[in-house]
């Protein structure tokens, strides 16, 4: 079967300034909060590698942006960095940093990429943590300062605007998992959190609105479909409270202006709604998102807890547990379930449920550990899974298209292996291998399968 996809399909991949950039103490930035915890606590992250150099994007760009033309990118997603452009979070604006995004987004241009940028990857100055983060609305307000300059600087030349990506993570990692900075556990804390993100997230389009731009701005989630186990009751409540906590609670204030009812029913009912103040409901109703960036990496599989959660949760997860459905694929290296059809299922739902908004598929990608045992004679990385992983994906992708999906493109994470939070180097997901010591770049076998998919706009 032939897959064909349209003409002006956005072929590319992503990445993110703190994963990829380096140069974390050079060129006038300051430290975010990744950089001081590993300042504070090293052995928290994989093999003591920290963010200081990551993927030297600062100091590549050029040779970097070629590759991605030779990976047949039309498109690319990457972030600012708010501590490298306005190092004390509020205040005067950081030449080296402009000079750096101006050439960056020129060059990507210049070699007829289309850039889509984000405003914020985890990566909160710690600056602006001190002053209580995402808990405090005067780092809102500093949030939406920034993003404004960024509209000022380079919006001439970016049309594709985001907000955040993924902000669940770092509610969910930073104040429900102790896996992120701050490593707090505290649900009504997160709660507010997650509530002053939609807040951020709303102001800055707001602002952006107010310039009236000739672009366009979004938000990129993580949408992940939610499974019960069964149809009984007991499953189908588990999986819903999931649903809202984890999906809908970023999903409805960016595409509906509003949470759902059944959310705010169920915080009230635990105590736990946040503070809401005078304009906050207009302001979230202002939100609403031109596109919707899709991160798809794994379904959530819900079943009923054994013993049902009495009191008040301390985490999301006492109101549901996780299910292994027998029989499924995995990737072992990541410890991931490998389930295709949940891409064509968000689209779905968001086709049938939220007024078929444009969208794009912004992340979705395989981490292998240990690739090295898969280079071949030629020096490159035979990665033939990383191949079946991006074909399984994009022929349920068709599917959705065919029955009138509103889908623009498809960005795999990511191009070039790059530093990941905790976990460093230990899981690669690029097309093209890094050596950390050399930093010599390598494209693998499924980086000339891309090149050749995106060309040709399909494949058989």
């Amino acid at each position: 079967m032939q897959y064909r996809f349209p003409d002006n399909f956005w072929w590319g991949s992503a990445s993110s300034a703190p994963q990829m950039e380096g140069a974390a103490a050079r060129g006038g930035k300051s430290a975010n909060i990744f950089d001081h915890w590993f300042a504070i606590a090293p052995e928290r992250f994989h093999g003591g590698i920290g963010p200081t150099d990551t993927s030297t994007f600062y100091d590549h760009f050029e040779s970097d942006i070629a590759l991605l033309k030779q990976l047949g990118h039309n498109s690319f997603r990457t972030s600012i960095s708010w501590s490298r452009l306005i190092p004390d979070g509020t205040g005067e604006i950081n030449p080296e940093a402009v000079a750096f995004y101006n050439a960056v987004f020129d060059r990507l241009l210049a070699e007829g990429i289309t850039p889509l940028i984000n405003l914020y990857h985890f990566d909160m100055p710690m600056c602006m943590q001190e002053r209580g983060g995402w808990e405090s609305r005067e780092v809102v307000a500093a949030y939406i300062h920034y993003a404004s300059h960024c509209f000022a600087l380079f919006g001439d030349r970016i049309k594709h605007w985001f907000t955040f990506n993924e902000p669940i993570v770092p509610v969910e990692c930073g104040y429900l998992g102790h896996h992120h900075y701050p490593c707090v556990v505290d649900f009504g804390r997160a709660v507010t959190v997650a509530y002053h993100t939609a807040l951020a997230h709303a102001g800055a389009v707001q602002a952006y609105r107010a310039r009236q731009e000739d672009g366009e701005i979004g938000i990129i989630l993580n949408l992940t479909p939610t499974y019960p186990r069964s149809q009984e009751p007991a499953d189908l409540l588990a999986s819903r409270r999931a649903d809202l906590l984890l999906n809908k609670s970023f999903l409805d204030p960016a595409l509906k202006g509003c949470y759902d009812p059944e959310l705010i029913a169920l915080l009230e009912q635990y105590d736990l709604l946040p503070q809401v103040a005078e304009g906050d409901k207009a302001l979230l109703a202002a939100g609403k998102v031109d596109l919707l960036g899709i991160n798809y990496y794994q379904p959530r599989r819900v079943k009923a807890k054994d013993e049902p959660w009495s009191g008040t949760p301390r985490t999301p997860e006492d109101l549901f547990d996780y299910y292994e459905m027998p029989g499924r694929k995995m990737n072992p290296h990541r410890g991931w379930e490998i389930y295709e059809k949940g891409i064509y299922d968000i689209l779905t739902d968001l086709r049938v449920n939220y007024g078929n908004l444009p969208c794009y598929i912004s992340e979705n990608g395989m981490g292998v550990e240990g690739e090295e045992r898969f280079i071949g004679p030629q020096g490159r990385v035979e990665d033939d899974y990383r191949i079946d992983f991006i074909r399984g994906h994009l022929e349920w992708l068709h599917r959705a298209l065919e029955e009138g999906s509103a889908c623009r493109g498809y960005h795999l994470w990511t191009f070039i292996d790059n530093w990941s939070w905790l976990n460093a180097y230990k899981n690669r997901y690029g097309l093209v291998r890094l050596d950390l010591e050399t930093q010599q770049r390598t494209i693998k076998k499924s980086g000339h399968w891309f090149a050749d998919v995106a060309r040709n706009h399909g494949f058989n």
